[in-house]
């Protein structure tokens, strides 16, 4: 029983309490948790929306809130144990179970046009947790979230130009852009601001490679997968439900990071 207790604090309890990162263990853990939700919640509304453009941007708010509530326990308003609820992997859990009934019930009350008060209702919370950062912070970094923009603009850019032409969709772009953006932001903290990457793999790559990598193999990557989504035949609702994920999962991180260097917390 007590090395059962030791494994779960060495590899799960301690990477939160103590900040210490991901670890491999950890990682497998949490990605195959993910993968379940995801196959999950795809069930849930392949059957009652569209899952299109309106659906992703329409979750745009709640990434933001999500990254934005994220930086109110770096910043340390709150305190243990209330802060780890505010830590990755449970920040993912905490929006969803705030952005999931707001969902449900839009589509209940609204139908088709769902998406315009469940968007707003991600709005008015995470410009409200932003308000609580800006009037309480003080700007320290102020280019990061610029330059990052603007270089994730010039890729998803190129990248459009460059992709054959059933990749040239506003979707697939802002894929790409999510990634760009996250490993800019990335490389902007590591490089000349003193932080350090969380996870596993891009940690390896940092180490081995240089920050810079991170972008460049995001690129690569992610235009094989986009690459692969876009040539295929499969069910548009599940190719743009992937891109969504892939959204979350680039968006999220970045403007957390870049938030959080804005104020040097």
């Amino acid at each position: 029983m007590n090395s059962l207790w030791n494994f779960i604090k060495e590899y799960y309890i301690d990477s939160i309490v103590y900040k210490e990162g991901y670890n491999p263990v950890n990682t497998l853990t949490w990605a195959l948790l993910l993968i379940l939700a995801v196959v999950l919640i795809y069930k849930f509304l392949e059957k009652r929306i569209d899952i299109d453009r309106k659906f992703v941007y329409a979750n745009i708010p709640y990434i933001l809130l999500g990254s934005s509530v994220r930086v109110v326990e770096d910043a340390g308003f709150l305190t243990p144990p209330l802060s780890y609820i505010f830590m990755s992997p449970f920040i993912y859990m905490l929006i969803f179970a705030l952005a999931f009934p707001t969902l449900v019930i839009s589509i209940k009350m609204f139908g088709e046009r769902y998406y315009k008060p469940y968007s707003a209702v991600g709005l008015v919370l995470s410009f409200g947790v932003l308000a609580l950062l800006f009037t309480n912070l003080s700007i320290i970094n102020w280019w990061v979230i610029p330059a990052g923009l603007a270089l994730s603009a010039v890729i998803a850019s190129m990248f459009f130009a460059i992709s054959p032409k059933p990749m040239r969709n506003d979707l697939s772009v802002l894929t790409m852009f999510s990634h760009m953006f996250d490993g800019f932001e990335t490389y902007f903290g590591i490089t000349y601001l003193g932080y350090w990457e969380l996870h596993v793999l891009p940690r390896f790559l940092i180490e081995k490679f240089g920050a810079i990598s991170l972008p460049v193999v995001k690129f690569l990557v992610f235009f094989a997968i986009l690459y692969l989504l876009d040539t295929t035949d499969e069910d548009e609702k599940l190719k743009n439900y992937i891109k969504f994920v892939l959204i979350v999962l680039g968006l999220a991180p970045g403007l957390r990071d870049g938030i959080r260097m804005l104020f040097a917390t």
